[in-house]
């Protein structure tokens, strides 16, 4: 593999290339070896985040990776996946909302890996949880689901039918680039090497060697890397419930040890 970036955080500080952003009282700490994303106790009013990324300062229109990839994370949380709160994760996506940017937003498309706490649901894949701890790809920016945009009232009201959501939500998934696999909770516990290969064409995921998703749901290029940490919950499913907000918890943390970004 040819390397692009590899970031160890040796010299116990930011890489200039991870743009930081925090709210809410989130905080970014530099050790040698370990970045610490970290949020505070949250109330049900605040929004906490606590991120990197490479892309707050470019339109996204210059998103700097595209197919072929190769993303490599060592990584953990301060506690299991039923401890922690909020959303976190790492690898790539389009950031599709910009609002401190002059940019109109865009339809989302991603490919990480991915931790809805419970106070989410999102069961965007058939025979998936609607959260938890994940591998997965979205990616709506295609013309299938532009197609069936104007049928969503009555597919929602279909969905509500457990036979005709069996039967049809296939294609809902298959509209919107949606590949998952649920991983165990008890994994963020602890440090594990986190790798996806990314293709035009396929996608793999695997945990420390060993494949855990490969999907031919490839998102489009061009994306963002990112890895972050907030408190933030959301429900979208197949029958039609939306709805978003923050949710209530203690200090919680996501540690990077390793970035490993590279052609293969």
């Amino acid at each position: 593999m040819r390397e692009l970036v590899r970031d160890e955080f040796a010299s116990g500080s930011l890489n200039p290339r991870w743009k930081p952003y925090v709210t809410g009282g989130g905080t970014i700490t530099a050790a040698p070896g370990l970045l610490r994303l970290a949020l505070p106790q949250q109330d049900a009013a605040t929004y906490a985040d606590a991120q990197i990324a490479d892309s707050i300062d470019l339109p996204r229109r210059w998103l700097p990776w595209e197919p072929p990839l190769r993303l490599t994370v060592r990584a953990f949380a301060s506690a299991p996946a039923d401890r922690l709160i909020g959303t976190a994760g790492f690898g790539f996506w389009n950031d599709p909302v910009r609002p401190d940017r002059r940019e109109a937003p865009s339809l989302p498309g991603a490919l990480w890996f991915f931790f809805a706490g419970a106070g989410s649901n999102m069961p965007l894949a058939l025979r998936q949880p609607g959260h938890g701890w994940k591998a997965a790809t979205f990616d709506a920016r295609n013309p299938l689901f532009y197609g069936l945009l104007p049928l969503a009232p009555l597919g929602f009201l279909a969905m509500r039918v457990p036979a005709l959501y069996r039967a049809i939500w296939p294609i809902g998934q298959r509209a919107l680039g949606v590949a998952e696999a649920a991983l165990p909770g008890d994994l963020l516990a602890a440090p594990h090497e986190y790798t996806l290969e990314w293709t035009a064409h396929r996608v793999m995921f695997a945990v420390d060697g060993a494949v855990v998703l490969e999907t031919p749901r490839a998102p489009r290029g061009p994306l963002a890397f990112i890895a972050w940490m907030d408190n933030r919950r959301a429900v979208v499913t197949p029958q039609g419930q939306f709805g978003w907000g923050v949710t209530a918890g203690g200090e919680q943390s996501l540690f990077l040890q390793q970035i490993v970004i590279g052609r293969p």
